[in-house]
């Protein structure tokens, strides 16, 4: 009797891990609708040069895009390629981070304005799949993600064939029933006005920069927000390297930045990467002029007090 209940017991456990197995894989390549924003690129020098300020300064897009050390090539004067190719090593698989120069064949040369639109502003690639939500800028106006196109066209094509995401086991469950296009949390602007005030360092913060990103306590399994926000708390965990923490960057409690004049927040910057191996793309972010950097401060001190304790980066 007890051999025939473990017999049925495990021809009903081996079942259900064969339907599971099943429904995961049919659910790999979900598709999903978005519209295609109305951008449309232009080889206006003044346009591209405002799309290559964002993409070399605030959106730090080398900081992923460029499979070396973007800080090096920074400090010699020089731009990295956009190429792609480096890797992310995360509980649910690896994944490599693609190749944004111009080129027709590697490269989003092959792809229209909108379909690189609907990407960046709804995660939804141009065969309807989602993409893992690394990138922040689903809340960019039409002017700056015009702009930014517009530079990604005008780059030197650079031929470099990304290797496809490796995902684990988890990381296909993940993606079957977890992973969905994430798309603009508010209205989305036309255009905004760039100066040094609280509102347009919200936008910098959350729409572009990404400080939230970072500085806000995530897990690390879905990406979903789990801490106060610009309270810091989340871990960077890598191979042969430190454990840092992002800090608490809210300046209204004691943390990082507590007790820093708007001076004192835009010198900090204008230093660049102090700690070789921290994950902020300081030599990015310096690359920000004053207005920008007040902006964010101003942004930052309007926040409201937080309760959580600062880490260290």
């Amino acid at each position: 009797m007890i051999r025939k209940l473990l017999k049925w017991t495990g021809i009903v456990i081996l079942s259900l891990v064969l339907l599971i197995a099943i429904v995961v894989a049919s659910r790999q390549n979900l598709k999903f609708e978005a519209p295609y924003p109305d951008i449309k690129s232009t080889a206006d020098s003044a346009i591209v040069a405002h799309g290559k300020e964002i993409a070399y300064g605030p959106a730090h897009c080398a900081d992923c895009h460029y499979a070396g050390n973007a800080d090096s090539v920074f400090k010699l004067g020089q731009e990295p390629a956009l190429n792609g190719g480096r890797i992310f090593e995360t509980p649910v698989g690896n994944f490599y981070v693609r190749n944004i120069t111009s080129d027709p064949v590697t490269g989003i040369g092959r792809y229209t304005d909108g379909e690189i639109a609907r990407v960046l502003r709804y995660g939804v690639r141009p065969n309807g799949t989602a993409v893992i939500d690394f990138m922040p800028f689903h809340n960019m106006s039409d002017e700056d993600l015009t702009a930014v196109i517009s530079f990604l066209r005008s780059t030197k094509p650079v031929r470099n064939q990304v290797p496809d995401h490796s995902v684990t086991m988890m990381g296909r469950i993940v993606k079957a029933f977890m992973l969905k296009p994430v798309g603009p949390s508010e209205q989305v602007p036309k255009t905004i006005h760039r100066d040094s005030t609280a509102v347009y360092g919200r936008y910098l913060a959350n729409s572009v920069a990404n400080c939230v990103g970072c500085h806000t306590n995530r897990d690390m399994m879905t990406g979903a927000f789990i801490g106060e926000p610009f309270a810091g708390g989340l871990k960077f965990e890598e191979p042969g390297i430190p454990t840092l923490v992002s800090p608490n960057i809210n300046p209204n409690t004691p943390g990082r930045i507590y007790g820093w004049s708007q001076i004192d927040f835009i010198n900090r910057f204008r230093m660049g990467k102090l700690i070789p191996y921290s994950h902020m793309p300081w030599n990015s972010f310096k690359r920000m002029s004053d207005g920008d950097l007040k902006a964010i401060f101003n942004y930052l001190k309007s926040l409201p007090g937080s309760t959580a304790k600062a880490g260290t980066k």
